[in-house]
């Protein structure tokens, strides 16, 4: 439960979904059960942010690295991928939460590619947004914008042109990180948009996550000083 003394929350929170493979092999499950819970709680997170008034979620569902996966857990991310997306578009008038995909999506088929745009299209007038980051890396966010940029035929680009072309546009920076599973780094997540982010490190595996740990996380991050390099 939020502090009383908590006005407000986060404008926008990312989260980076880590352990569901090693939350898995503590189950004696096979990785990819792992990642079939994970995304209940991915839901679940998601909600919750909802629910207690926080405009923007950004998930780190999977990153350009995560191919090098073993081929069934790849499968089954996939899988989930295609699944949430069916979901999303069938329960559409449900929620009130835009959803965009932000990430490079020239590895997806054609079918999928469509998918992905119908949801965004079909979602794209609510109050609300999460961001599914999928097949996304930081730094190639930046190539891509820097070459779109070039292409448009900029001949030297500043920093709003990029924070205006990366795959996230016009959504804020985050607030807050929050990195489960033990692991102290961003692993190429958010680069561009993080450079003031408060970041959280849990030693909670993703799927163990708890809508009270959030909260805490969240009243941790009203107790910092955010100077933004003054004093």
């Amino acid at each position: 439960m939020l502090k009383k003394e908590t006005h407000c929350v986060p404008k926008h929170i990312a989260f980076i979904m880590d352990g569901n493979g090693r939350w898995a092999k503590k189950q004696m499950k096979p990785r990819e059960y792992g990642h079939s819970v994970g995304a209940k709680k991915f839901k679940e997170i998601v909600q919750h942010c909802a629910d207690i008034g926080v405009e923007y979620v950004t998930v780190y569902a999977f990153s350009t690295e995560n191919w090098k996966r073993p081929k069934n857990e790849v499968e089954t991310i996939m899988k989930l991928f295609r699944d949430y997306i069916h979901e999303a578009e069938k329960d559409f008038r449900k929620s009130d939460v835009k959803i965009l995909f932000i990430g490079n999506r020239d590895v997806f088929d054609d079918k999928l590619k469509d998918e992905m745009c119908r949801v965004e299209k079909l979602t794209e007038n609510r109050k609300k947004t999460l961001c599914i980051a999928m097949n996304y890396g930081g730094r190639g966010e930046i190539v891509d914008a820097v070459n779109r940029l070039i292409s448009s035929g900029k001949t030297s680009v500043t920093e709003s042109d990029i924070t205006n072309t990366i795959y996230s546009g016009a959504v804020p920076p985050p607030d807050m990180i929050i990195r489960t599973g033990g692991e102290i780094r961003l692993s190429n997540f958010l680069l561009w948009q993080s450079a003031y982010s408060e970041l959280f490190f849990s030693d909670t595996l993703w799927p163990d996550l708890t809508t009270e740990e959030v909260d805490r996380l969240i009243d941790t991050y009203y107790q910092r000083n955010r100077r933004y390099g003054g004093v």
